[in-house]
């Protein structure tokens, strides 16, 4: 028979795991979403090389109509292609900046850059601030899909859109301020930065969860009383 301890250290152990595959899962999907949207600006750049090279085709088929360019004037006409399509491709591909997240995006864009922005901030947050956004990140799609469905002038909507376009960014801006030497020092409060931004990002978490729970309650709220409607209004007359 196993001792309890050990049953517990076990359990304990097992729940570790557990969370630590919860958030790998979580990071995971973050970089799936983040790749598909640098995917997208690949397929973007790919559309102006292929863009550049038909204008560039057409105007020497044009001029060739018009008058004979020879075997030097087509091999300019590739050498320019080429260039144009190599500015474009470089320009394409080369290293992004961090994201902003704009105040003027609709609902659904801006939870997309706004997990943007969180993913690739990441790397310089304290393990357990990691943590945090990483459980910010894994409820962030299905906060886009309820978001997408209201106005962005709902008041719910708006708390959300100043946390993701203004107090979360600025919390992890002012956070890269300060330098990493004194992040781990306590203040008066005997918090320190460290503490702080952790804590600060818990809680702009809860308040995403809640205003997503809010507007998911208020969507089920209005199916239900959709359903009692038609049951109400229909159910007595099929019975007659």
């Amino acid at each position: 028979m196993i001792p309890d301890k050990v049953t517990q250290k076990i359990d304990h152990a097992n729940a570790v795991f557990a969370r630590l595959d919860q958030r790998d899962g979580s990071v995971r999907a973050a970089a799936r979403r983040e790749q598909a949207r640098l995917n997208a600006g690949l397929a973007t750049t790919a559309k102006r090389v292929a863009i550049a090279i038909g204008v560039i085709s057409l105007i020497t088929i044009v001029i060739g109509l018009i008058m004979p360019i020879g075997m030097f004037g087509f091999l300019a006409a590739v050498g320019i292609a080429i260039a144009v399509a190599a500015m474009l491709a470089v320009g394409g591909t080369r290293q992004q900046p961090l994201p902003t997240v704009p105040s003027d995006l609709p609902n659904g864009q801006m939870v997309q850059r706004f997990d943007s922005y969180i993913y690739r901030t990441r790397a310089m947050l304290p393990a357990p601030a990691q943590a945090e956004v990483d459980a910010m990140s894994a409820m962030l799609p299905t906060l886009r899909q309820t978001l997408e469905r209201v106005p962005d002038l709902d008041p719910n909507a708006q708390d959300a859109r100043r946390l993701m376009a203004k107090h979360l960014p600025g919390l992890i801006d002012s956070y890269a301020h300060v330098p990493a030497s004194y992040r781990s020092a306590p203040d008066d409060d005997g918090k320190s930065a460290d503490e702080r931004l952790v804590e600060a990002l818990g809680a702009g978490r809860q308040a995403l969860k809640d205003i997503g729970d809010k507007l998911a309650r208020n969507h089920l709220d209005a199916f239900e009383t959709q359903g009692r409607f038609i049951e109400t209004r229909y159910k007595d007359e099929s019975l007659s």
